[in-house]
């Protein structure tokens, strides 16, 4: 096989071939670091762990030639988030604060992913300590969107979502806040989850607002983002946040289809305030469900005019409270998009946090009786297509520019608030050819039913199949 052809295989794809020994996993990792120099022009990784991992992968090549697989992704590379712990790597947040750190142990899902025979081939950038929706860092380059490079890639995991996309890895770890692995996944392409609050470890991860924090995984498709939460998914002590319940098999219901899923659309929410193309492509996959034996019917969840400004005050004080001493004695060494928003964070009064706080419980409240009459609830992941490189504004409506940051999580900040799990699904392309996403909300710790859901959608479309004319064209 030519490197195009080994790096178009899925990520379950990869791993079965090297199951059978089809392919070598020096092969895979040769030709994902062949690729990492081609799309250097969108600085989609702080560091490329080149020389370990070709060790790693002659390692792996062994063990699977005297017949020892380590587990269900042996030999396959993936990359991390620069947010993510990787023992004795450079693990920067993306942030000249941390410019020089090397941590001593992996964190959780690293170490599960190894654990897994994944092969960690790169630390991927992102929007400084995950504060911001862009990836437009001032340390480390921006990320640059691979089907558009005048393009934003989305954040703050945009160079996880342009690596999966550009064909540079065949998995990823983001990490999600307010929307971190959705909004990259939406405008690059490709599928992205968000575990329930709990679901998936952070110990070994650089917080941002450690009551939504929750690390995800970001793939080409539902099966593959199935296969990185198999691998990464479980309790950990070493995270108090960790949620002690038993996991599923992820990838065991794949083939169910959409027959009988009942599919919620939130009334004057889930298709409203959109960029025309925007709400053509959400409306034509509903319609792909309900020819597939799905369900559609109208929820109601009441309040939630306010989540946009719940979920901006929570991720104003919590992140300004973890960098208060850096703030201080460092403030030059952040760019000043980050600096600003935490040092805004500092003059919030306690009580907008506490009634941010009591707003959650209450909209977490109301979309889980919105989720007892459906299985999912759909919306779109972002109401617009990528927008220029440094833009602050967007334009929903022609001649109307709204603030970027508020307006990107529109819908992203439901499930964010909630602690509920949610996925973003290609789901088409504007005229200009930039990718729109979906994204279906569950109810808690059942990934597995919007994996499902997922799947069933790419059965039948092929949106996630596309590739950005920059890979064809490097």
């Amino acid at each position: 096989m030519t490197d195009d052809q080994l790096l178009d295989l899925t990520l379950t794809e990869a791993a079965d071939r090297v199951a059978r020994r089809k392919v070598s996993p020096v092969e895979l990792v040769q030709a994902a670091l062949q690729r990492t120099e081609r799309i250097a022009e969108t600085n989609a990784f702080i560091s490329v762990l080149a020389e370990e991992a070709l060790t790693v992968a002659k390692a792996s090549e062994a063990m699977i030639n005297a017949g020892h697989r380590l587990g269900p992704l042996h030999g396959v590379p993936v990359v991390l988030k620069d947010n993510i712990d990787v023992s004795d790597q450079l693990t920067t947040a993306g942030s000249k604060v941390l410019a020089d750190r090397r941590p001593v142990g992996d964190a959780t899902v690293a170490a599960k992913l190894r654990s897994a025979g994944a092969i960690l081939l790169g630390k991927t950038n992102m929007h400084e300590f995950a504060w911001g929706a862009t990836s437009a860092n001032p340390q480390y380059g921006f990320v640059k969107n691979p089907w558009d490079t005048s393009r934003m890639p989305g954040g703050s995991s945009g160079g996880s979502g342009v690596a999966v996309s550009a064909r540079a890895s065949f998995g990823a770890l983001g990490t999600d806040t307010g929307g971190s692995v959705r909004l990259p996944s939406a405008l690059n392409g490709i599928t992205g989850l968000r575990p329930t609050i709990g679901r998936v470890s952070n110990a070994g991860v650089v917080p941002l607002a450690w009551t939504m924090d929750t690390v995800g995984p970001m793939a080409r498709t539902a099966a593959d983002c199935a296969a990185l939460l198999d691998a990464i998914a479980g309790y950990d002590p070493a995270d108090a946040g960790s949620v002690d319940r038993p996991t599923a098999d992820y990838s065991r219901n794949l083939d169910a289809g959409a027959d009988g899923l009942r599919i919620g659309v939130i009334d004057g929410y889930s298709l409203h305030h959109l960029q025309p193309q925007v709400d053509k492509a959400v409306r034509q996959a509903l319609e792909v469900f309900t020819s597939a034996g799905a369900q559609t019917l109208g929820v109601q969840v009441d309040d939630l005019e306010g989540n946009i400004s719940a979920q901006l005050t929570v991720e104003a004080a919590e992140p300004s409270t973890y960098h208060q001493r850096w703030l201080r004695e460092r403030p030059d060494d952040y760019g000043d998009d980050v600096r600003t928003l935490l040092e805004a964070g500092e003059l919030l009064p306690a009580t907008h946090y506490l009634q941010a706080q009591r707003y959650r419980t209450l909209l977490r409240r109301q979309t889980l009786a919105a989720l007892e009459k459906a299985d999912v609830l759909a919306c779109p992941t972002l109401p617009f297509t990528a927008t220029p490189l440094g833009d602050a504004t967007v334009e929903i409506e022609l001649d109307k520019p709204e603030d970027m940051l508020s307006t990107i999580m529109q819908f992203t900040g439901l499930p964010s608030l909630t602690g509920l799990p949610a996925i973003s699904v290609p789901c088409g392309f504007d005229e200009a050819g930039l990718p729109i996403g979906m994204q279906l909300i569950g109810r808690p710790f059942e990934e597995g039913v919007l994996l499902r859901a997922a799947a069933a959608f790419q059965q039948l479309t092929d949106h996630h199949l596309q590739v950005p004319d920059l890979v064809r064209a490097s």
